[in-house]
């Protein structure tokens, strides 16, 4: 009897969010697709990069995975079982978040205890006892001092910050961590320590990391596959060195091409593609990168182009699909 493929750790099928909104006061409500119809797998210790500019819905679908946003179509799946049949709880031993800010995400009225083991004590996890062992065993696989057990944030650099938001989202041992702009606002010198202790806890605790971040170089780094997003759909998804060695999709290059600031969030310049990005609300027909896309024809005015699959990768262009194009 062949041997069955374990399902992703966590994946996507066809997952959406539409938000309601207005644009003046007097004006009506128009619908908004922050995620509109993306799919993603990743498979146990895989690290996705999803890349994109401000506002292109990747914050979004990152709070779908971890609960906080309920999607208005499609599903999330966890190891093969639906996101949406779990509790708030029960998805949060599984799943937890490293935000990008040690400085806004640390209480700073609470001991690094404290902060470190708030999953244990929410969840019932143990007593005291297990909860001061726990704590101190990820300080040492975090690299933090013991002598930070009662400290409080304050006290520490914004590294030793970082390390603290990681301690406590790992303390509960989940199987995925969404870690959105990890690095961002650290200094250049402690970023690269940050990157170093994620690879090196992933591989130490088998855990599969989603990794949101406007910084390619970061993604190139840490990422095994990457996605890219734009406006609310994944343009392109690809393994990290096939992607950043031979990008498919005008955007990605585009993407490969840019100085990106060192501000989070800011992506490609206007004056490089040509066009300012479009108004999501009122998306451009068609392909919607079609008006800052050098390369763009007729068929991507009239079409939304269709997920081409090969390899293990996929890309939504014209360009590549030829037969679509032909028959527009």
């Amino acid at each position: 009897m062949p041997a069955t493929t374990p399902a992703p750790t966590i994946a996507t099928e066809d997952l959406a969010c539409t938000f309601q909104v207005r644009q003046g006061i007097f004006q009506p409500k128009r619908p908004l697709k922050a995620v509109n119809g993306v799919s993603i797998s990743v498979n146990k210790g895989e690290v996705l990069g999803l890349v994109g500019e401000s506002g292109c819905g990747k914050s979004t679908l990152a709070k779908m995975l971890l609960g906080i946003q309920k999607p208005t179509g499609g599903r999330i799946l966890i190891d093969g079982e639906p996101l949406d049949g779990l509790d708030r709880k029960a998805v949060a031993r599984r799943i937890q978040p490293i935000f990008q800010d040690p400085y806004s995400s640390l209480n700073p009225r609470k001991s690094i205890s404290s902060i470190i083991s708030l999953p244990l004590r929410v969840h019932g996890v143990g007593g005291p006892a297990d909860w001061e062992r726990q704590v101190k065993e990820m300080m040492d696989l975090c690299g933090l001092p013991q002598r930070a057990y009662d400290g409080y944030p304050n006290q520490l650099s914004g590294g030793q910050r970082q390390r603290v938001a990681i301690a406590r989202a790992l303390v509960m041992r989940p199987e995925v961590v969404i870690c959105d702009e990890p690095t961002s606002a650290l200094d250049v010198s402690v970023q690269s320590q940050i990157l170093n202790l994620l690879l090196d806890l992933q591989k130490e605790l088998g855990l599969t990391y989603v990794l949101i971040s406007h910084n390619l170089a970061v993604v190139q780094h840490i990422a095994t596959r990457v996605a890219v997003m734009y406006l609310g759909r994944i343009i392109e998804q690809a393994d990290s060195e096939t992607l950043f060695a031979a990008p498919r999709h005008p955007y990605t290059r585009a993407l490969l091409d840019s100085v990106l600031t060192p501000e989070p969030g800011l992506g490609v310049p206007d004056a490089q593609l040509g066009a300012t990005f479009p108004n999501p609300i009122d998306p451009p027909s068609g392909c919607t990168f079609h008006p800052r896309c050098p390369h763009a024809m007729p068929v991507c005015r009239q079409l939304a182009p269709r997920p081409l699959a090969a390899g293990g990768s996929m890309v939504e262009c014209h360009l590549h699909d030829p037969e679509q194009a032909t028959a527009a």
